[in-house]
């Protein structure tokens, strides 16, 4: 389970329990910092804290606003500036020469624009969503703090933000979030004034399809669902024995090379590992995974061998595309040496994680742009006629 994951589930008890809750988002930093816009953390009136927003050190502090300064229940931002000399004397030691804006909110649940209960229909439904959130204003505009705008993948908005210019462009910002799916902090400068907004892009976690059930399998399953990951074992040789050897939270599905493609759903969201240690097994399913949108396809085995399976199908009529060999991987991993189930599944799933971030897996050290994505603000000036 991920972070957010268990925020969600926090949130849920919460309300079982009756507890008032808060969020506390980092919405725009400055210089280096621990955290990047989006960290999350979830605080109950009862004390308990769920997530981080710092390396440790911001979280006391933030979690003592919301006891002394949001009385009235009214949405606050706390600015943590460690470029000041400042910071020594406050204590804070934040490790960073950075500036750490927090957005902190009571969690409303009657509200349509809780952030959390929309994260949380974006994971059941599997879709992306989109949340612009007002952090900052001056002026005319009119917005509150902590005013959202919501948008939906099939185009649906749902909106508390009153200022029909801003609703104008975050209606386009939003819609190009969910198209190159970028985060961004936003300053719209209005007819009226400005506003500050952060964009978020909520991804539904991601799905990983294991076909093989081995016991090099296991760690492979456990690593992904450490980092949240929805894991789903698809055993070929229809075993009944296979279920008790994976984490109870896997979906495991007993299956046979001729039926698979009936039993597996497979999306864009889907990355996938072939290991069945068995080249027809192997080959049927190259034939199903191919065509498909997973996003990522991993075949164990030597380089030699995974050749030979796309010509065997070649020679039944099957012709990859150049766009379907480059989803596929094999042999299969990063290259750290790995010759046991634990290092080659370590190796398995940080490739998985640096497709999916467009990353390359090299050493940190030799990276001339910043680790992170960069969230400096975006200008952006509404010219009205």
């Amino acid at each position: 389970m991920n972070e957010l994951q268990a925020i969600l589930e926090g949130f849920e008890l919460s309300q079982k329990s009756g507890e008032i809750t808060f969020l506390a988002t980092v919405v725009k930093t400055q210089g280096s910092t621990y955290r990047r816009p989006g960290a999350k953390m979830l605080m109950t009136n009862a004390g308990r804290i769920i997530g981080t927003i710092s390396a440790g050190c911001l979280e006391n502090d933030v979690f003592e606003h919301t006891q002394q300064r949001m009385l009235d229940g009214k949405p606050i931002v706390v600015t943590y500036d460690n470029t000041a000399s400042e910071d020594i004397l406050w204590g804070f030691g934040l490790g960073c020469n950075g500036i750490v804006q927090v957005l902190i909110e009571r969690l409303e649940t009657e509200s349509t624009l809780n952030a959390i209960a929309f994260t949380q229909e974006c994971f059941d439904k599997k879709h992306l969503g989109i949340i612009a959130t007002v952090f900052a204003f001056e002026g005319g505009v009119d917005v509150k703090l902590g005013s959202r705008l919501l948008l939906y993948p099939n185009g649906k908005i749902l909106t508390d933000i009153k200022d029909p210019n801003l609703i104008q462009s975050l209606s386009a910002d939003t819609q190009a979030a969910f198209a190159n799916q970028k985060s961004s902090v936003n300053n719209y400068q209005l007819p009226l004034g400005s506003a500050e907004v952060f964009i978020e892009v909520i991804q539904p976690p991601t799905s990983l399809v294991i076909f093989g059930a081995g016991y090099d399998a296991i760690p492979v399953a456990q690593f992904a669902q450490a980092l949240g990951w929805q894991v789903t074992v698809v055993d070929c040789r229809a075993n009944e024995a296979t279920r008790a050897r994976f984490p109870i939270a896997c979906d495991v599905i007993l299956s046979r090379r001729e039926i698979v493609q009936k039993q597996v759903f497979i999306d864009a969201y889907t990355v996938t590992v072939v290991m069945t240690h068995n080249y027809l097994d192997d080959l049927e399913i190259l034939k199903m995974l191919l065509p498909s949108p997973a996003r990522y396809i991993g075949v164990l085995g030597p380089k030699a061998r995974t050749e030979r399976l796309i010509e065997d199908l070649r020679l039944q009529g099957i012709v990859s595309t150049t766009e379907q060999l480059k989803r596929l991987h094999g042999p299969i991993g990063i290259d750290i040496g790995a010759d046991t189930p634990e290092g080659i599944a370590i190796a398995i799933i940080a490739e998985i994680q640096a497709v999916l971030t467009n990353r390359s897996g090299n050493f940190l050290r030799n990276r001339n742009q910043p680790i992170h994505q960069c969230y400096e603000s975006n200008f952006k000036l509404l010219v009205t006629t």
